[in-house]
């Protein structure tokens, strides 16, 4: 039985995450700040209270865990807000940066010690964050955070390899969920099944690339 750890579990992508990962028969441990009602329904262990944005919120994770290995961590929980030149706010770029950049990295290395040999790492980014994708500018915090974390799990594949783990950056596509404000072309159950089969197929070999839900490899 594989055995998974899913951060912003409690709705949207992360919610569905916990949803198919469970029906395939995985262990699936959710962390989250507040549980949702969809969440208890499901027969996952929840760990509530965690804020991947605060320190002292991930340094439980360890006891919370105990000993227990991990095969699979996907970082997923993130923040969206939207920042223009003239509506620019730089205290929801910083908040951006420390969910949505700092927070896998955060939990990765609070994690370290659970991860066992051969373990995979999941990071939820965004196209968003491609340098040569962005045809269209705007949305300063959430590229910003999204091009960071891009070079975290760049780098935290070059400093893993050794051990056997493998760390891949996933775009999901435009999903409906409430940080898209219900937009998208995506149903969250459609994107959560792209995630785990790029998930499934990942390796050493493809350590460090940024992949779309649909398999296509993506720009930097």
């Amino acid at each position: 039985m594989i055995r998974t750890v899913i951060t912003g579990a409690n709705r949207g992508i992360g919610l569905e995450l916990a949803r198919t990962l469970t029906a395939r028969g995985d262990e699936v441990i959710a962390l989250c700040r507040t549980p949702s009602a969809e969440l208890k329904a499901l027969k996952v262990e929840i760990v509530d209270g965690i804020d991947v944005a605060d320190d002292a919120s991930v340094a439980r994770l360890p006891e919370a865990l105990a000993k227990r290995p991990i095969d699979l961590l996907i970082n997923n929980a993130g923040i969206l807000s939207v920042e223009g030149l003239d509506t620019l706010d730089l205290e929801a770029i910083r908040r951006q940066f420390e969910t949505n950049t700092l927070g896998p990295l955060r939990v990765t290395r609070a994690l370290l010690g659970n991860l066992a040999k051969g373990a995979k790492i999941g990071i939820v980014t965004s196209r968003m964050g491609s340098i040569a994708d962005n045809g269209s500018g705007g949305y300063y915090g959430y590229r910003i955070s999204k091009a960071a974390v891009n070079m975290v799990g760049v780098t935290l594949a070059r400093d893993l390899k050794e051990r056997g783990i493998t760390v891949i950056l996933l775009h999901p596509g435009f999903v409906r969920t409430g940080m898209t404000g219900g937009r998208g072309s995506v149903e969250p159950k459609d994107a959560a099944a792209g995630l785990i089969a790029r998930l499934d197929a990942a390796n050493l070999q493809t350590s460090g690339h940024f992949f779309h839900a649909d398999g296509s490899e993506l720009p930097w």
